[in-house]
């Protein structure tokens, strides 16, 4: 019954982290993409987040 339970355990941290790496992805490609966009709206809607980030945007 131990085994059973290191495998549960083990599955948890294995999802939490493919679930990081998705919202890191996700993130990442939302960031990008409004870094490059050309509607001043969305750049301006992100300008600071982008600064944040050092993501040069002009």
């Amino acid at each position: 019954m131990n085994t059973s339970a290191s495998l549960s355990t083990s599955a948890g941290v294995s999802e939490r982290a493919k679930a990081a790496l998705v919202a890191l992805l996700l993130g990442s490609v939302l960031i990008f993409t409004v870094g490059f966009a050309h509607s001043s709206s969305v750049h301006n809607a992100a300008h600071d987040t982008r600064h944040t980030l050092a993501f040069p945007c002009h």
